[in-house]
């Protein structure tokens, strides 16, 4: 009789909460967001590199959108705010690189051992010493500081990307950020770095990785954003090729990955070896925009606050071919995340419900190039900075499964997380915080930014909820994270993706209409960036 009670009161309970899911408002269907990517990540829009005539297609076709939803503008010329940047690029037939041991040179083959950056201005030629520094970080809250008792004055660091288990992994993507760890090299004496990256948590293999190696990097030009002062050359190592930099060290990159992969301590030493590094760089400077549109609020005192809604406009553009195929269409990364916005500003528009706070849609320039255009409008926002209250950023939240699970970047930060979680139950969705960390995902996109100026902000996407998705998840990054395959030509679950909008919806009704502006948790690293705001 028991057990009939219990298979009784079960059976109410499933139907309650299929009942209460049911219940939850359907905004959207997939098929609107659909028809936003399929434009965004045509073939004309030519994968919408930074400052390409394809991403000023795509920009005007938002704008066009927004002005028909009758959203106004809020840039600095009507929807557009500029941008400039310094573009560079590597002319690898006049650059080369060479490990120096013994007075014997090796040569290093630029693309299958190793790849000089762009990023920074390289200086014409380097000659230094190699010191391997562990994790390269310096992080004073986790009393961790691999520099220390190093001679590291005018030499070039080598390090191993990750961070030991016991930093957390929102602090873990901070302290490795180019500005944190830029900082710590610097004052310890360092003229560059060579980073050796985690295979076990690489997106893209290095053979694609080698294939665009001389895609043209770029910067802001203002010398305000110059994070890296001082750097003189930035190479990333090829895993497989690693061990030649260990030689006659007394350690083997065999077992520096090993302990890495487990994020265990690591070693620091000297290395036997000096870099020789000659470079020439083209430079060049252009100019896009941010597109910035805003839904005014209803309250006559909350009104002149924004929840700020933020997706990247720009992909990787034109490439080395990979079967045939040259252009970078970057549906998912990030037309997914643009679509997203247009298709919310739509219903938002339209709906009779008021929002309290106004809503600033921000489309940002050059996220591919190092989160450039969300850099530039968090410093220089088209409103007053102490009116914007969080941001809610959408980046390739990948609709490739079912939505049973969601990731939320920045889930235990802030009450946007709580806020997140309580929009994705109303779902029947479970929200969970980054399951892996090293993957440095909470400052790969744009969010950080605006974290870096307090306010609070997070990003959300689909999540696996078995071992077989989680190899669909790795498969897709596989072969088309950054690759030509991520076009119109693949598998999505579009009315996954409605309902993953329907929370995002919600989450936006949720915070433009609370009675307080989201807070930073007590014991969140990044609440000291709104105390020293």
């Amino acid at each position: 009789m028991r057990k009939t009670l219990f298979i009784f009161a079960g059976a109410i309970l499933c139907v309650a909460l299929s009942v209460a899911q049911d219940a939850a408002p359907r905004h959207f269907d997939g098929d609107s967001w659909w028809n936003y990517v399929k434009v965004l990540a045509d073939d004309k829009m030519e994968g919408r590199d930074t400052g390409s005539e394809g991403e000023k297609r795509a920009q005007a076709y938002i704008v066009e959108q927004l002005r028909a939803d009758g959203l106004e503008p809020a840039g600095e010329k009507g929807f557009y705010q500029p941008v400039k940047f310094v573009q560079r690029q590597i002319v690898e037939k006049d650059s080369s690189l060479a490990l120096v041991r013994d007075g014997k040179t090796q040569a290093v083959t630029l693309g299958d051992d190793a790849i000089l950056s762009a990023r920074i201005n390289p200086a014409p030629s380097v000659n230094a010493p190699l010191v391997f520094v562990g994790y390269g970080l310096k992080i004073p809250e986790a009393k961790i500081d691999d520099f220390a008792g190093l001679d590291l004055k005018g030499k070039i660091a080598v390090y191993f990307t990750g961070s030991p288990a016991e930093v957390s992994g929102s602090l873990s993507a901070h302290a490795q950020s180019i500005l944190e760890r830029w900082k710590g090299l610097h004052e310890a004496g360092a003229i560059g770095f060579i980073s050796l990256p985690n295979s076990a948590f690489m997106d893209v293999p290095w053979s694609r990785i080698a294939l665009n190696r001389t895609h043209p990097a770029m910067d802001l030009a203002y010398e305000e954003f110059n994070e890296t002062m001082g750097a003189q050359l930035v190479v990333t190592f090829n895993p497989a090729k690693a061990e030649m930099l260990f030689t006659g060290s007394g350690h083997t990159f065999e077992e520096i990955a090993a302990l890495g992969k487990e994020r265990k301590p690591l070693p620091r030493f000297p290395l036997t070896a000096s870099i020789a590094a000659k470079t020439k760089v083209d430079t060049k400077y252009l100019e896009s925009n941010n597109v910035v549109a805003k839904l005014t609020g209803s309250d006559p005192s909350l009104k002149n606050e924004y929840v700020v809604l933020s997706a990247h406009t720009d992909h990787v553009g034109i490439g080395e071919p990979i079967n045939g195929d040259r252009i970078y269409n970057g549906a998912m990364d990030n037309a997914s995340g643009s679509a997203l916005l247009l298709d919310v500003a739509a219903s938002l528009k339209k709906s009779p419900e008021k929002l309290r706070r106004s809503l600033l849609f921000v489309f940002v320039t050059g996220e591919e190039k190092g989160l450039l255009g969300s850099k530039y409008f968090a410093a220089h926002p088209t409103v007053a900075a102490k009116s914007i209250v969080a941001d809610l950023n959408e980046d390739m939240f990948l609709p490739i499964v079912p939505l049973k699970t969601m990731i939320v970047f920045g889930l235990a930060e802030s009450d946007l997380g709580d806020m997140a979680q309580k929009a994705a139950s109303g779902y029947g969705v479970t929200a969970q915080p980054d399951p892996q960390p090293l993957r440095n995902l909470f400052i790969r996109s744009d969010q950080y930014n605006f974290i870096r100026h307090g306010v609070p902000a997070l990003a959300m996407g689909f999540g696996p909820s078995s071992p077989e998705e989680s190899q669909i998840f790795k498969t897709w990054l596989t072969n088309r994270y950054h690759a030509p395959s991520d076009d119109l030509d693949q598998p999505i679950e579009r009315a996954s993706a409605g309902k993953f909008e329907d929370i995002y919806r919600a989450l936006v009704v949720s915070v433009a209409n609370a009675d307080a502006r989201p807070q930073w948790k007590q014991d969140s690293f990044f609440r000291r960036y709104a105390e020293g705001n």
